[in-house]
């Protein structure tokens, strides 16, 4: 069941974080500016590397990318179970 969960919801996961991330982005400051800050100290990296270093950076980049895309799904799936297994015992508690 867990996989099945995981292909259904993948679709949604993507859909609901970009726009939790869009949300970000235009209300919450601390995050806007931490965000604006974090691309321009890698842009800084990015061109302060010499070109034998750029397809490494690259590469670097790319597998954090995929990092927090697992670390996102791996939370929202944790957080929908845990809300279940809240939702069942509040359930239990009632009856």
């Amino acid at each position: 069941m867990v996989n099945t969960l995981e292909s259904l919801a993948e679709p949604l996961i993507r859909i609901r974080l970009e726009l939790l991330y869009s949300d970000l982005l235009k209300n919450h400051t601390d995050y806007k500016q931490l965000s604006f800050e974090t691309n321009e100290h890698f842009k800084s990296l990015r061109e302060a590397l010499p070109d034998q270093l750029q397809h490494t950076i690259f590469l670097y980049e790319d597998a954090q990318i995929s990092l927090q895309s697992i670390i996102e799904s791996s939370i929202y799936i944790q957080g929908f179970k845990d809300a279940l297994q809240l939702f069942s015992e509040l359930q239990n508690t009632h009856t």
